[in-house]
């Protein structure tokens, strides 16, 4: 639970001195097609030259491989997961001009999409992470299924990733310039990554209200005038995509070939009536259907 403390705290921006797209997937998956707005692969070729050699290469030195297979792959990966949340600061390249702060300091960019245009989120450097992290997170559930000896280099590979990117918009965006700052803010962000790790799977054991509770603490900040609609398409979401990667194969996953959607393709789901609304409770807190 120290964990997941952790992961509550939101760690403070940067400060500057200045889909899934669907077609049939390459691979059949194991049940059913995942749906349209939620994940797909895109058409990419399982028996293209390239694809061919490098499960060739697999086959004759596994162990030699693997590492070098999963870096390119997870590299594009992330940057999937990145582009969820991606935003821009405009007056980054504008020199002697101010950017833009919100109230608690962070700096102020320019973003578009369903978890600002929608969720009203703030396009900041902190919303940003904590959507790329969720994202990294369901692709870090389908990868705790691969083989045992493979499965703990393809993880360590996504989050050395976000943290290249992580820098590089540091001091692209914000500015940042000396080591020990950006250092300091990737170790907040990597105690960040394990604490929601244990909060998002406490709720997908717990149930949904908790799934809900941890979405909200990370994503939200918390915001007690979120809108619960739009909280619990962000929960149905994290649902219907968990279950379109499960019925993907591992070599669907390792093609690399993956697009997320967003939480608006779950409008209709959330607008559908509970049967436990339905359900009268006692003081013995025993339910009764009404």
């Amino acid at each position: 639970m120290a964990a997941a403390q952790q992961a509550a705290a939101a760690t403070e921006a940067p400060q500057p001195s200045r889909k899934v797209r669907q077609v049939a997937p390459v691979v059949p998956p194991k049940s059913s097609q995942p749906p349209d707005e939620i994940l797909s692969i895109p058409g990419s070729s399982s028996n293209s030259p390239a694809k061919k050699i490098a499960r060739k290469l697999r086959e004759t030195a596994p162990v030699v491989t693997e590492t070098y297979v999963a870096y390119g792959i997870t590299e594009g990966l992330v940057k999937e997961c990145a582009k969820q949340a991606d935003y821009t600061i405009p007056q980054a390249e504008q020199r002697g001009t101010d950017i833009p702060k919100t109230k608690d300091g962070q700096d102020l960019g320019v973003g578009k999409g369903w978890w600002y245009e929608e969720l009203g989120l703030m396009p900041t450097f902190n919303n940003w992470a904590q959507i790329t992290f969720l994202h990294m997170y369901l692709l870090t559930t389908r990868i705790r299924c691969f083989p045992p000896e493979i499965a703990p280099t393809w993880n360590q590979h996504l989050i050395d990733h976000f943290s290249y990117i992580a820098e590089e918009r540091m001091v692209t965006l914000h500015n940042i310039q000396m080591r020990m700052i950006r250092n300091r803010y990737l170790k907040d962000l990597f105690i960040q990554w394990r604490g929601l790790q244990a909060a998002y799977d406490e709720g997908l054991v717990s149930g949904d209200s908790v799934l809900a509770a941890a979405v909200w603490r990370n994503i939200c900040k918390a915001d007690e005038e979120v809108d619960l609609r739009k909280l619990g398409m962000v929960v149905a979401y994290i649902r219907s995509v968990l279950h379109a990667l499960d019925g993907m194969n591992d070599e669907a996953i390792t093609t690399g070939d993956v697009v997320f959607g967003d939480p608006g393709s779950e409008a209709a789901t959330v607008k559908v009536r509970s049967k436990m609304m339905d359900v009268k409770v006692d003081g013995t807190g025993i339910g009764t259907t009404i």
